[in-house]
């Protein structure tokens, strides 16, 4: 009773009335959060994991970089890569709106002058269903297929990491108008028309089911729409599924993704972790026979000093490409330690090679 006469009144900030947290800057209604990332790599030497020695120079084969022999390489230059996002939110009788805006300059080699560009503006409103519209990514889920072992595989990360598609048709993201729906007990949905910038008027119908909890999260979307490099004209589709499941010490993961020009693309890949060490196997798989493994050990030798030791390999058939089967292999010795919370140094050490059918 006595406590209750003293008036003492609680408040909180804002950020935390909305559910924000991390680097943060509030008025009386509104909330500014603001995020970034830079980082660094230097690489000295003709260590150039990835490369295949094959065919005529400069020629590309499942996006991998390919070199004459006799082709020298230039790989000592440093890369910087660096984004900053803001993000404004404030309540509404209709949920939280936001405001995004996200800068990056990315490959950066040392020029004085960079170039910044607007990665995101958009803006968005609501709670549990919200509507976006601006200029962002794609809900497009390509998620849940990231190969579980150290140096991931070969046709894996020349799709940007995971499985990927054959297809200019049915581009995703850009100007966008988005509705994402949370239905509970971790399934949302969601569906869009993207690509509004492109020219002539075309756009991307994009549609994607979402499941996440106990230690599940899993995906499917499509997206169907037209050509939107003016090179083959008509409509075509894509598909892209995933899971991931974790149930410990056992994580797995699994991924598919195809077009409509018949192409696809699998991988599987499977990680056991004991006390102090992490065994990983990896699998991939596209349309035309070529196949890929990979498995890697990870040690964690004491608190932020991590040992991992491991390999690849990929053998292409050249059907697709219209040139000589290869296969490439590589085998790296890397170590990471982390120096303070937000900064980790690494290093590595390994080798690759090719040969041509």
């Amino acid at each position: 009773g006595y406590a209750a006469d003293l008036g003492v009144v609680t408040s909180l900030d804002v950020c935390d009335e909305l559910g924000l947290s991390g680097l943060t800057i509030s008025s009386d209604d509104n909330c500014l959060v603001i995020t970034g990332k830079v980082s660094f790599e230097y690489d000295w030497g003709d260590y150039d994991p990835g490369t295949i020695y094959a065919g005529s120079p400069n020629n590309t084969t499942n996006n991998f970089t390919v070199l004459d022999p006799s082709t020298p390489l230039d790989s000592n230059h440093g890369d910087v890569d660096a984004w900053l996002k803001f993000v404004g939110t404030a309540d509404s009788d209709f949920g939280p709106a936001t405001a995004t805006i996200k800068l990056i300059s990315e490959n950066n080699t040392g020029t004085k002058d960079w170039s910044v560009g607007i990665d995101e503006a958009w803006v968005g409103i609501g709670d549990t269903t919200m509507l976006m519209a601006g200029y962002k990514g794609s809900i497009f889920n390509s998620g849940d297929d990231v190969p579980l072992n150290y140096l991931g595989l070969f046709n894996s990360s020349s799709v940007n990491t995971g499985v990927g598609f054959n297809t200019d048709r049915a581009d995703t993201g850009g100007d966008v108008i988005q509705v994402v729906s949370n239905l509970g007990n971790g399934v949302s949905v969601g569906g869009g028309l993207e690509a509004l910038g492109s020219p002539f008027g075309m756009l991307t119908g994009v549609g994607v089911l979402s499941y996440a909890g106990d230690g599940i999260t899993a995906h499917i979307s499509t997206a169907i729409g037209p050509d939107q490099k003016g090179v083959v004209p008509g409509w075509g589709w894509k598909v892209h599924a995933g899971f991931t499941g974790a149930w410990d010490p056992i994580k797995v993961v699994a991924a598919v993704a195809a077009d409509e020009t018949g192409y696809w693309d699998a991988l599987g890949s499977v990680a056991a972790t004991f006390d102090m060490f992490t065994l990983a196997a990896s699998g991939e798989a596209l349309n035309d026979g070529s196949w890929g493994v990979g498995g890697s050990v990870k040690a964690g030798i004491t608190d932020g000093v991590t040992l991992n030791l491991g390999g690849r390999y990929f053998s292409n058939t050249g059907v697709d490409e219209g040139t000589a089967a290869y296969t490439v292999y590589q085998v790296e010795a890397g170590i990471s330690a982390a120096v303070t919370e937000t900064i980790t140094l690494t290093g590595a050490v390994g080798a690759t090679d090719s040969t041509v059918a």
